[in-house]
Formats: structure tokens, sequence, C-alpha cells
């Protein structure tokens, strides 16, 4: 029996109810030392076991403890206070099924009918003539579309972070990520919009042989503006959505990523289609135009540079953020290709309105998905460091789907909205008559299997990438998301592309080609 008296005063720290001894215990009262843990010993190694709590800083540089989300819809499960067990993994989403369901709904629902607004645009504009004549302006169509994954997703994604482990809680803070992230994005948006013009030249030009200087001029002055403008819009939409989440005690890896993309298409789709058309009309007339507007973005770049460099929470993003919207930007080009074989194509016919719809809607699950398992993991540690947060390297199907975990709960209610979503999408587009077809029966079998088994490989993948980023010491609020969303375009597009194919096989679409 220690001579020591017990201490009865507990603190619980991630799940675990510990012993708090304070701190003038631990120093000798004639030396002001540290005393060494034997001293709490008796000789028969019989004491209280003690148990110093440090402030570790986690991966965003504030306290572990002040990273808990303050979220109303919080289950009320109780806490254990018993001291048998050992520390457990840091549970700081303690969310219901149907809490996270209710935050995720509405969102996704508005991002599916900015997805199906942009669809409907895609639609009409296809007819029009710089999309006749320059052709490659479809494969740009994924590329600049998936932007809301390579930045403004990402933006939303390290913001939600930020603003859920107390980065964004002073106005000087708030100011100081405004400020970086959005010069940040204007870098980006530039450099990717420049590569999709060259990308869409490329991949125009290898299977037909054809080049022009004036179409190559064309999509490089359209790619840059749209991508520059449509950056602008969407990063300030997308603080505002965080702020006020926070605000609301809603947790905004819910809302967040789903709104950017419901605005996002849209507003893309509107600023490539009237920005390449009025460039076009001045292309006979005033051909020094498109080179003047392409050299005026880039020009404005070195701006944006400076602004990004001096903010210390952009500095490392600006400089090694790149691979990821790079990579994304080619692999949403090669469902640009796709699309751009298929649009014109008459046993296509209402490819173009229903591609932006289920690429947009996988994208949004799984982004979603991705920033909450970022969320989750940031609040246990450092990306790199062993946690018993993020213990798989390649996971089985059934722990990323059927496991109690939170964020196996949250891909299981991101999983079941599929089906209910498409359903209400597809039928608000037959309403509005696009897509010059008619929905039938095995129309609907085919597009929801496609639908689903995006989501599905997606989801998987999310888990996946996010939690080997983050022991490859890779910040997955920076790098998942790109990958994510352009593997969400491509697979989207080409398992569509394939459902119209064996449609068209079996005879299906013969009959539903409108006028």
């Amino acid at each position: 029996m220690s001579s020591k008296p017990e201490q009865k005063e507990t603190h619980q720290a991630n799940g675990a109810v510990l012993p708090i001894v304070p701190v003038d215990c631990l120093t000798s009262p004639d030396r002001g030392e540290l005393v060494e843990p034997s001293d709490f010993l008796g000789p028969d190694s019989d004491g209280v076991e003690v148990v110093v709590l440090e402030s570790r800083a986690n991966a965003k540089g504030v306290r572990e403890e002040d990273a808990l989300l303050e979220n109303g819809s919080q289950s009320n499960e109780s806490d254990d206070t018993s001291t048998d067990r050992g520390p457990e993994p840091a549970s700081p989403l303690k969310e219901t099924s149907f809490s996270i369901g209710l935050q995720v709904l509405f969102p996704f629902l508005l991002a599916g009918f900015g997805t199906v607004a942009a669809g409907m645009v895609l639609d009409i504009v296809q007819h029009w003539d710089v999309f006749k004549y320059v052709t490659e302006v479809f494969i740009l169509v994924p590329a600049l579309l998936g932007l809301k994954g390579n930045l403004e997703m990402t933006l939303a994604s390290r913001l939600s972070t930020a603003a859920n482990i107390g980065q964004m809680d002073t106005p000087k803070e708030l100011w100081r990520m405004i400020i970086g992230n959005m010069a940040l994005i204007q870098v980006q948006a530039t450099v990717v919009g420049f590569l999709a013009s060259i990308a869409a030249v490329i991949f125009g030009w290898i299977p037909d042989g054809h080049f022009s200087i004036d179409h190559a001029v064309l999509l490089c002055a359209s790619s840059v503006a749209t991508a520059f403008i449509a950056s602008l819009v969407l990063g300030m939409i997308m603080i505002g959505v965080i702020i006020g989440s926070r605000k609301m005690g809603i947790n905004p890896d819910n809302v967040a990523t789903p709104i950017a993309a419901s605005l996002g298409d849209l507003i893309t789709l509107a600023l490539l289609s009237g920005i390449s058309w009025g460039l076009y009309k001045e292309l006979e007339s005033k051909a020094y135009v498109n080179p003047l507007v392409c050299a005026f973005f880039i020009a404005l770049l070195p701006i944006w540079i400076i602004i990004a460099k001096k903010n210390a929470a952009t500095r490392e993003v600006l400089y090694s953020g790149w691979e990821p919207v790079i990579i994304a930007m080619a692999i949403s080009s090669v469902g640009g290709l796709i699309l751009d074989r298929t649009v014109s194509d008459p046993n296509f016919a209402g490819m173009a309105v229903f591609t932006p719809v289920i690429n947009g809607v996988g994208g949004n699950l799984v982004a979603v998905q991705a920033s909450r398992i970022s969320t989750y993991l940031h609040m246990s540690g450092m990306p790199g460091e062993s946690s018993e947060t993020a213990p798989r390297k390649c996971p089985s199907p059934c722990s990323t789907f059927f496991s109690s975990d939170v964020n196996s709960r949250s891909a299981r209610v991101l999983f079941l909205l599929v089906v209910p979503g498409h359903l209400v999408f597809l039928y608000t587009i037959s309403s509005m008559r696009g897509g010059h077809t008619t929905l039938t029966l095995i129309f609907i079998v085919f597009y929801m299997t496609a639908a689903l088994l995006q989501v599905l490989i997606l989801l998987y993948i999310a888990d996946w990438m996010v939690h080997w980023m983050w022991g490859r010491d890779l910040d997955p609020d920076n790098f998942s998301i790109p990958y994510l969303t352009a593997l969400g375009d491509l697979i989207g597009t080409g398992l569509l592309a394939l459902s119209f194919h064996v449609l068209w096989l079996i005879g299906d679409r013969d009959s539903d080609v409108g006028d």
C-alpha cells in the first residue's frame, strides 16, 4: 500500500480517464527540479500510477483538447469512467447516422440541382457554333468543372479543418486564412486553366492530326479567364459558407464541399460557354483579343504568388500542392476526350445533359467523405505520425462500409443517398425535357447501376487514399480531393458512355431520341 494519498481527481482525454497530478507535485521543494518517476513508487514498486498530460500541438498547431467539434448534432453518448481500460483513439466526430444524413441531405440536393442546371446548359450550348467548330471546348468541360475538386473543394476542406480545430476563431486569424487562400487558388486556377487548354489542344490534335493556332489561342484565353473568374467567385462563396456553418453549429465538412459544387458546375460552364462564344465572335475581326486576354491573366500571376508566399498557411501548398491538381486535370481531360467523342454521336443522345449530373454527384459525395476523414485524422496528430486512427494502408471493403466507426457510418449514409438523389435529378431533367431522351425503366436501371458503382468505387478509394497520404506525411486536405473528383469524372463519364453504348446495342435508345 503506497504512503501517497490516492489521487481522486480525474481528467478525460481522448476518451480515457487518467489521474492528474499537479505540476508542483512533480518538483522537489528544495531543488525546484523535476522529481523522477521512481520517487513516486514505494520500496516494493507499488505506487500510484502517474500520467503526465501534455498539451501537444496537433497538425494545425493548436491544442488537441480544443480540436473537438462543438456540433449540436453530436450524440449524447455517456462517457466511460472506467480506469481499467487503456487510452482509446480520439472520437471527435460523435455523430449519428441520422445527424450526418440530415446535415448532408440539403447541401447534397442543392449541389445535385446545380449539376442538373449545368447539364441543361451543356445540352443547349453544345449546338452553338463555337462548340461545333472548335470541338476541343468539350475536352475543357470536365477539366474546368473539375476545378471545383482541384481548387474549391480543396479550399473548402482546408478551411473546414482550420475552422474545426480553432484556427479561424479570431478576426486576425480569419483574415489571414482568407487572404492567403484566395491568392493561392488564383495562382492555381490560372496555371491549371492554362495547362487544361494545352491538354485540350493535344487531345484534339492526336485523333485527327489537325491543328489550328487560332483555335489553340482561343482555348487558352477561354480556359484561363473561366478558371480565374470562377475560382474568385466560388472561393468567396466558400468562405462565407464555412463561417456561417460554424456560427450555426453545423459541421462545415458536411456542407461546404457540396455547396462548393452546387454553384460550381453551373457558374463554370456558363462562364466557359459565354467567354468562348464571345472570343469566337472576335476571332475573325479582332484576332488580337484572344492573346491579350490570355496575357492579361497570366501577367497577374506574380501578384498572387507574392501574396500567397507571405502567408504561412498557404506557403507550403504553393510549393508542394501542384502535383495533385495537375495530375487531376490530366485525368479529367481524358474524361473530356470521351465526352468529345460521344456527344456528337446520335447513338449517345442525351449524354451531354447526364454527364455533369453523374460526375457532380459522385464527386460531391466522395469529397464530403474525404474531408471528414481528413478532419478526423487531424484531430489525432500530425500527418506522418503513427496513430491508431490511421491503422490501415489498404482497407478491406468490409472495414470501409460495415465497421462501427464514424467514417464507415458516414460512408453508408452517403452511399444510400445515391439512388433517391439521382431519381430526383432524373425526374427533374425529364420534366424539363432535357437530353432529347425519354426515361425508360431499362435506362434508369443502367444509369443507377453506373451511378452506384461509381460512388462505391470512389468511397473505397477515398478510405484508402486519405489514410495512405496521411501515413506518407501528406496533408489529405490538399492532396486527396483533386484525385478523387478527377477519378469521379473519368469513372462517371466512362460508365455512362458504356451504359449508353449497351442501351444502343439492345435497341433501347432507338425510339427515345427526340427532336
